[in-house]
């Protein structure tokens, strides 16, 4: 049984740490008391071919993400994850409807925002410590700036706080000096993680992050990231296909569906939940703490995953789940 879920926990689909001396960057027009990411009533769809047809990939996509949250986006390939977190961070814009972070309307890429893609990316010709000192650096002082007295001050303070984000992502002091081709995949990943908590942005949204990874290397990246969001509480969006994953980092699961298979519908809200409180740095819910209401919560997902809210989950194993999560 998923006891431990309460019914007000779930919505039904109808509808910080202050930037250190160190690496504190100029943010637009925040607004610190409002939600830290708010869609309202958001569309996307993309012309097909030479006509008029276009293929609907989001529909009103409605939601309030609040400060701190660790937010999880399920679903099916192809329902529109990605595309939802590039107009969060604002390399897209929607065809209607409006998004907020920290208050103020995307427009842009900008500060507001940190971002970790599927595949690391790194500065090939930089050292770790380079890539890592790279953002903060360049977004404080420009360059004619770096020839002030006080550039080289700042510089040592990003060192050391660039020295302590590897050391928070499992790797050696050593490794700063190493050239990207010089670590593993998984390493490379872990530096990726470090430059971005390297902005301290309100927001960080992270791309099928872990999805290249051998399973240990995933596992252990997963405790770091949770470790790390315990810490400083960031809002973190953070897209997968793993349910698994989703409800071992997550505070809350949202999944997207679409309505059907035609090209004029695109993928709605289908569950929005949150999860258990349970204690921050060692994660969310697992198999091996959970068990059986572990296994029947993620079946719970996946059938909604599926778009197939209207049927009956029917199976005794999904039955406990569905019981004592009320759903519409």
């Amino acid at each position: 049984m998923v006891s431990s879920v309460s019914a007000s926990a779930v919505k039904t689909p109808s509808s910080t740490t202050t930037p250190t001396e160190a690496t504190a960057i100029a943010l637009p027009n925040v607004q610190p008391d409002s939600a830290a990411i708010q869609t309202q009533n958001v569309a996307v769809s993309y012309p097909i071919g030479k006509g008029n047809a276009r293929r609907v990939v989001l529909e009103d996509i409605s939601l309030d993400i609040e400060p701190g949250e660790f937010v999880v986006l399920l679903g099916e390939t192809g329902c529109g994850k990605s595309t939802l977190l590039r107009m969060i961070l604002g390399q897209e814009r929607p065809i209607s409807g409006t998004i907020n972070v920290a208050g103020s309307p995307v427009e842009r890429v900008d500060a507001r925002s940190g971002y970790v893609p599927q595949k690391y990316a790194l500065f090939p010709d930089r050292t770790v410590l380079q890539n890592l000192a790279m953002g903060p650096e360049t977004s404080k002082y420009h360059i004619l700036g770096r020839l002030r007295p006080s550039f080289r001050a700042f510089r040592r303070q990003v060192h050391e706080e660039a020295y302590r984000q590897l050391e928070h992502m499992g790797l050696q002091r050593s490794d700063a000096h190493k050239y990207p081709h010089q670590l593993s995949g998984g390493m490379q990943q872990r530096v990726a993680i470090a430059q971005a908590l390297m902005m301290k942005s309100r927001v960080l949204l992270m791309d099928e992050a872990f999805s290249a990874l051998d399973p240990a290397t995933r596992a252990s990246l997963q405790r770091l990231l949770r470790s790390a969001w315990s810490e400083t509480r960031p809002t973190v969006v953070f897209v997968t296909h793993n349910t698994a994953e989703a409800l071992f980092l997550g505070t809350r699961v949202i999944v997207l569906a679409r309505t059907g298979r035609e090209d004029h519908c695109g993928s709605r809200i289908a569950l929005d939940m949150k999860l258990p409180a349970l204690n921050p740095a060692d994660g969310g819910m697992s198999l091996r703490t959970h068990g059986q209401e572990f296994l029947d919560l993620v079946d719970h997902i996946e059938h909604f995953s599926r778009g197939d809210r209207a049927s009956d989950p029917a199976p005794a194993s999904r039955s406990a789940a569905a019981s004592s999560i009320k759903t519409s």
